[in-house]
């Protein structure tokens, strides 16, 4: 019976054998092993200790799958976030204890875990990342049989191999980092599956998808390191026998597949980010994945499971980006366009900020179904480059108007493409052509109960994620149990110009709405309030705010446009011209009648990790439990790494 070739780093002899026995990821098992009793000994512990690995990565996968079904289900029998105290007493039991159970996780795994080691992201990011590398620690290691084996080289007296554990547990490592590139994939696709079950947004997986990719390299670089133990050093003799390992086909390719990991791991730290630039790292990130996912392919095609679907998401992912482009600028039977698709032409504002970046304003209109607030676009401008896009919010609600859909965008020019788009407007150009992908994320206000209080927290041009939460609530009828609450953190007073026509509309419903605007223009010097407090009225309901104000380092003035308060900073570098978030949200907080709190919430992220840290003391699971709603206060806020 003849059979084919297995390769020869198997050490069996397949004159004698009557059977091959089939390993699932693995090369075939001549049975029976008629070599040396070490060496037969030292393939019972490399084929059991495999067929284990590929057990454990199905235990994997299934508990990922189990995880997401059962959140799957969570999602689709979750009542309407409604009041405890307007629902059934039957359910408010379960209901309550719901409640607490957030509330307390809140309360421990929303602040920031160590800024040295993970940058800004919450302890539930890390927790999740714990448990996954945990189980990967524990399952390295275990199913394997340690020992040494001694054996005699065929044909060479006195020469020995040393066989080891080492190769089956480089072995069991590396099918572990096979079988974590689909759900690396996963977790990096725009176009998520794992948002469609979990109702998270896909950036929500960023920080998991970069620390995956730093475990999928340790693990590859021991692998790598470990067979260069056994067949450098370990088997005999040498040099002959590491020169006839490392030129075969499949170890070609895993030396590429390395060098190419080892590229994507530097080019993907902050180091090689800044280095490249972040268009030049986006895109060569992509390509040398796809590549290394070939090389791998190459190296160990028995475990093209686990690499097909990887293929398979990414290719989906760029398909249904295209296929959302190619909707929302399909509009056939009008003048100009392509087979029916056109771009849109937007309209450029520009306020001039020498000091910290021109500040640009799009609007633009388009036939197509509205987007849910919270959500975002993907902008592309073909004028100056086809190759980049760049996520922005719409500050603007979502209406259907004569049939389109108003886009207003804004965005600050500091560098790069965006810096293109105000030199445009400066030199006379009014209008530039845009292409939109989207819109991506999930609403943020869908789940808000009639008596939910809100925070409004905005830094700068992140009020884009805030101000459409305020101008939705503002087309609804008011809820007399509501309470509403913007703080915007701004350089300068002027400002407010970017979204004038937005604060209008808010300024004239928001005794209504039980709104109060709060404006901190932090570069303004207090000075300027003497010069213009005297022909700039208070005509709002805040002046006790101002009056009381005046005694204080800074002061305010009030925007005769607006009608609104605009506390000035110090003028100086100092943390002090910055509001005290922690004040604001507590006196918040205590003037509320009841119900529970959401603070949206977009800016730097020295301001969303203080929030986070705020939000987390202002919890309480205890008083949640006894009925003091006001002390549920979650936190939404936009955390795109690109932003």
């Amino acid at each position: 019976m003849s059979y084919p070739k297995l390769n020869a780093r198997h050490i069996q002899n397949l004159s004698s054998a009557t059977t091959l026995e089939p390993h699932w990821g693995y090369a075939d098992r001549a049975i029976p092993c008629t070599n040396d009793a070490g060496s037969c000994a030292y393939l019972d512990v490399v084929y059991s200790a495999h067929d284990r690995g590929m057990l454990y990565t199905g235990v994997l996968w299934s508990s990922i799958g189990g995880i997401l079904l059962i959140w799957a289900l969570i999602r689709l029998l979750h009542e309407p976030n409604i009041s405890l105290s307007l629902i059934a007493p039957r359910l408010a039991g379960i209901r309550k204890l719901r409640v607490s159970f957030a509330v307390l996780s809140r309360k421990f795994l929303l602040p920031d875990a160590a800024h040295m080691v993970f940058g800004r992201t919450t302890r539930i990011q890390v927790f999740i990342l714990a448990a996954l590398a945990g189980y990967l620690l524990i399952f390295s290691f275990v199913g394997i049989t340690y020992n040494t084996w001694v054996t005699p080289v065929s044909n060479m007296d006195g020469v020995y191999n040393t066989r080891s554990s080492i190769g089956p547990w480089s072995d069991r490592i590396g099918v572990l980092a096979y079988a974590l590139t689909p759900l690396s994939v996963m977790l990096s696709s725009r176009e998520s599956f794992l948002s469609l079950v979990t109702g998270l947004p896909y950036q929500t997986f960023n920080f998991l998808h970069r620390w995956l990719g730093y475990i999928i390299f340790v693990q590859s670089s021991l692998h790598t390191i470990g067979w260069c133990i056994v067949e450098l050093r370990l088997y005999q003799p040498q040099p002959s026998v590491g020169i006839e390992w490392v030129t075969q086909t499949y170890m070609v390719w895993g030396i590429v597949a390395m060098i190419l990991l080892l590229l994507i791991f530097a080019l993907s730290t902050p180091w090689g980010i800044r280095l490249t630039g972040y268009e030049t790292f986006r895109k060569l990130h992509y390509v040398l994945a796809m590549v290394y996912i070939g090389a791998c392919w190459g190296h160990w095609k028995q475990l093209k499971c686990f690499l097909l679907p990887s293929l398979i998401f990414w290719f989906l992912d760029r398909g249904a980006r295209f296929i959302r482009t190619g909707v929302l600028h399909y509009h056939p039977g009008e003048e100009s366009g392509m087979l029916g698709f056109k771009s849109i032409e937007a309209t450029v504002v520009c306020f001039v900020d020498e000091n910290h970046g021109d500040v640009i304003r799009l609007e633009m209109e388009n036939i197509q179904d509205t987007w849910n607030i919270g959500q975002h676009y993907y902008l592309c401008f073909p004028k100056i480059s086809m190759w980049q896009s760049h996520p922005f919010t719409p500050l603007n609600a979502p209406v259907i108007a004569k049939g389109q859909v108003k886009h207003s965008y804004i965005l600050r020019a500091k560098k790069g493409e965006t810096k293109r788009i105000a030199d445009l407007a400066s030199n006379g150009r009014l209008t530039t052509p845009v292409i939109l992908t989207g819109a991506y994320g999930e609403s943020i206000t869908k789940n808000l109960a009639p008596n939910t209080n809100i925070v409004c927290v905005a830094g700068g041009t992140g009020i884009t994620y805030v101000l459409p939460v305020l101008l939705g609530l503002a087309q609804q009828p008011p809820s007399p149990n509501r309470k509403l609450d913007l703080i915007w953190v701004i350089k300068h007073a002027s400002n407010t110009q970017w979204i004038q026509e937005e604060l209008d509309l808010l300024r004239t419903v928001r005794k209504d709405m039980n709104l109060k605007i709060r404006i901190f223009a932090t570069r303004d010097p207090s000075s300027q309030a003497s010069s213009k407090e005297s022909t700039l009225p208070v005509k709002n309901d805040d002046e006790k705010d101002m009056k009381s104000s005046q005694s204080s380092p800074s002061a305010d003035i009030c925007d005769s446009e607006l009608d609104v308060p605009i506390k000035l900073g110090g003028g100086s570098a100092d943390r002090s011209r910055h509001p005290d978030l922690q004040k604001l949200i507590t006196e918040f907080l205590d003037d509320t009648i009841g119900g529970p709190t959401t603070i949206f919430a977009s800016g730097p992220g020295s301001m969303l990790s203080d929030l986070r840290d705020i939000v987390a003391t202002c919890n309480s699971a205890s008083k949640v439990w006894s009925g003091q709603e006001k002390f549920d206060v979650s936190l939404v806020y936009d955390d795109r790494l690109e932003w």
